[in-house]
């Protein structure tokens, strides 16, 4: 009796796994075709007007950097503004962003801490409640550095029709570690198998926390609620629950500082982990009854991706079904799960893995330094199993951590 209910379980597992596995690795595969048929306004003038925000918690080693990266964009400087919200600062990012030229708002709330509460304060600050002439906000974090082509990329858009997008997330110090180079691999494979193909398939693409741009319009209408662990999560349920989706904007970049240390990675990953875990006990139900509602996938895709903490713990149960298999080796109404869901684990493994690579090679980020990491990138990926278990159990949990950014370069340097 318990070898039956075992097998059943585990069979059950099983089949839910090839069921997001198939999902998931056929959408991936629209990420690597270029998107046809769209209209092109490259050479569209300069005129959509921006307030660039970027929230800062004792920043002092890196908000100069990219304040002085801003200024200098290649965009009429008349037509955007440099907000820096200093959140609780007690270091020098005030003194260093004022004279690097940026305009620096002062928030002083020791008990709503974090980047989700100090954007929403700013907005009421700048957008809400003042008359301003901005057409959209856009938001940095305090470590990243912009391509200089940044906002001309979102006035395009902007200009095609665009309300919401997302930046092409870059890494700005990939080769410091292998916990950095493994970080890439995942931001750099994300970007064209995740958001590119949801772009191409007509979807919606997910808000990444930085490097997004968001039509002034949009966010009086929507406003911003968003505090939680993962904001940009979110932010995107709360756009697409009021039918807006989130455009991609492949060419304007923000590069990111990726975590050195497994440490700190493993922190940073746990809080993302506990917000997935409490956004979808929030929103789940909520977007599977409006997507069979109105037979709209746009929802239903969204409600998958709230599962994440999830299907990283059932990627890690299917590791155990070669043991189990052999446990429930005498019982011939599960013969099926022995011989083919196992050597489906292995292909469909191999398959997925095999496209990373690929997506690397069409972007320009594939090099021999960076394969050398590949098995470390594997590892990489193993340790999301435990900390996807600790996320959902920690998911109650809502204090904000902050991460300290420390890594100085000019994007003279990167491009």
């Amino acid at each position: 009796m318990l070898k039956s209910m075992t097998a059943i379980v585990f069979t059950a597992i099983q089949v839910l796994f090839i069921c997001f596995g198939l999902y998931y690795f056929f959408m991936s595969i629209f990420g690597l075709l270029e998107k046809l048929n769209v209209k092109s306004y490259r050479g569209c003038l300069p005129e959509k007007k921006f307030a660039i925000f970027i929230p800062a918690y004792n920043e002092e080693e890196v908000i100069g950097n990219i304040v002085e990266n801003l200024i200098c964009l290649n965009y009429p400087r008349q037509l955007f503004d440099v907000y820096v919200i200093a959140d609780n600062c007690t270091d020098k990012t005030v003194q260093i962003a004022s004279d690097k030229g940026a305009k620096v708002l002062i928030r002083k709330d020791n008990k709503n801490r974090g980047k989700g509460h100090a954007l929403k304060w700013a907005f009421n600050e700048i957008i809400f409640k003042k008359y301003t002439d901005y057409d959209a906000i856009v938001v940095f974090d305090a470590d990243n550095l912009v391509s200089k082509n940044f906002l001309r990329e979102m006035n395009n858009k902007l200009c095609e029709g665009y309300k919401v997008l997302q930046g092409y997330i870059d890494s700005k110090n990939p080769e410091d570690s292998w916990v950095t180079a493994s970080y890439s691999i995942a931001f750099w494979a994300a970007n064209r198998l995740f958001q590119c193909s949801r772009w191409n398939l007509g979807l919606s693409c997910e808000i990444g926390g930085t490097g997004f741009c968001v039509d002034t319009g949009i966010l009086k209408d929507v406003g911003w609620e968003a505090t939680c662990l993962v904001e940009d999560l979110e932010f995107t349920i709360n756009l697409i629950l009021n039918g807006i989706k989130v455009g991609w904007a492949h060419d304007a970049v923000v590069y990111d500082e990726k975590p050195i240390t497994l440490s700190q990675s493993w922190s940073q990953r746990c809080r993302w982990m506990q917000g997935f875990a409490d956004v979808n006990s929030r929103y789940f139900i909520k977007l599977i009854k409006k997507g069979i509602k109105e037979k709209n996938v746009v929802y239903l895709d969204c409600a998958l991706y709230t599962l994440q903490p999830y299907l990283i713990l059932l990627g890690g149960l299917m590791i155990l079904v070669p043991i189990l298999n052999v446990y429930m080796f005498d019982n011939e109404m599960f013969i099926l799960t022995l011989k083919i869901f196992p050597n489906f684990f292995k292909v469909y493994s191999v398959m997925q893995l095999s496209l990373i690579p690929l997506s690397l090679y069409i972007d320009n980020k594939l090099s021999y330094k960076l394969l050398l990491y590949y098995p470390t990138y594997l590892l990489y990926c193993i340790t999301w199993i435990p900390i996807a278990i600790e996320g959902i159990l920690m998911m109650k949990d809502k204090e904000w951590i902050h991460t300290r950014h420390t890594r100085t370069l000019s994007i003279h340097e990167l491009e």
